[in-house]
């Protein structure tokens, strides 16, 4: 079954995403993401909207199975079919795995949507000064 994702408003809230400044191999993380909910339907729109082009059409993601609410197996975001997949990752339970055939693949450490910003600001900064 395929869902139609909402797209973000203009009016919806700047997202929160930081990435690590390109050219700067080997790395761990290619960024860091802080979606307002736990609702993969309503945030993913909003994150793939805001990667780099060069990154490509992102087809295929995986998420930790236990920290997202349910969603369906794929959804079409701006009219592209975007597989997901529930996985539980124990060596790297809070992140989301960005897959675009042909170009490559993008992990994005996830903050937890209910962190305060005082605690989530050194989790983004430092997430990708961190060695890889």
């Amino acid at each position: 079954m395929t869902t139609t994702a909402p797209r973000p408003s203009p009016t919806s809230p700047h997202l929160r995403l930081r990435l690590a400044p390109a050219g700067t191999l080997p790395r761990r993380l290619d960024g860091v993401w802080w979606p307002r909910s736990d609702d993969l339907l309503a945030e993913l729109p909003q994150l793939l909207a805001g990667l780099p082009r060069a990154w490509g059409h992102i087809a295929g993601i995986t998420v930790n199975g236990a920290a997202w609410s349910a969603a369906p197996g794929r959804m079409l975001v701006c009219n592209k079919v975007v597989r997901l997949r529930k996985a539980v990752a124990r060596h790297s339970p809070n992140t989301v795995v960005l897959l675009a055939p042909g170009q490559g693949r993008w992990d994005l450490l996830v903050v937890p949507p209910d962190t305060t910003e005082e605690d989530a600001e050194p989790l983004m900064t430092g997430a990708l000064s961190s060695p890889a």
